[in-house]
């Protein structure tokens, strides 16, 4: 089945690409989620005339993402996560979290452009991509450090241990 891309499709194509697809998933999902048109003559002739139309439109957008892409360049994200003694960390750094980061520098992106294959569960530097537009992709610079968990003091150990033994006799 030819279909006419109405909008950027991870691993098919970009927006006026003509693709070729089997005919359930163009059936079933590109075509009702509004996706993709059917390939006829009339569609690619009415498609064609609003491209030149939003030609303008995505050259602007494009641009925006450049700038977006540059404050991403020049930010430097910086995540202190508690390890173990093992060095093992509690948690991970997730897409969420970088966005969030992100946020707090000004730069306000979807967590979904931020490109993490998974997330991350050790200390180190790390060069993150972030899918802006199909044309623009920036890397984010994020320092995740270990920051040791402190045991509690000895001190305060006896006390609490000397509380529990007094509470134990008076019952």
């Amino acid at each position: 089945m030819k279909l006419l891309l109405k909008e950027d499709v991870d691993g098919l194509g970009n927006c006026g690409d003509e693709v070729e697809v089997k005919d359930g998933y163009g059936r079933n999902f590109l075509i009702p989620k509004g996706k993709a048109l059917l390939a006829t003559p009339d569609n690619l002739k009415a498609f064609n005339h609003q491209k030149r139309m939003v030609q303008g439109k995505v050259a602007k957008i494009i641009a925006a993402a450049r700038a977006v892409a540059d404050e991403i360049a020049k930010a430097t994200c910086l995540v202190k996560k508690k390890v173990g003694d093992s060095g093992k960390m509690f948690g991970s750094v997730t897409a969420q979290e970088i966005a969030d980061l992100l946020k707090g520098q000004g730069v306000d992106i979807d967590r979904r452009k931020i490109q993490l294959s998974e997330p991350i569960k050790k200390a180190g530097e790390y060069k993150i991509p972030v899918k802006l537009h199909s044309e623009v992709i920036a890397e984010i610079s994020l320092v995740v450090e270990a920051e040791k968990e402190e045991p509690a003091p000895v001190a305060e150990q006896e006390v609490a241990q000397e509380v529990n033994a007094e509470g134990k006799t008076e019952e």
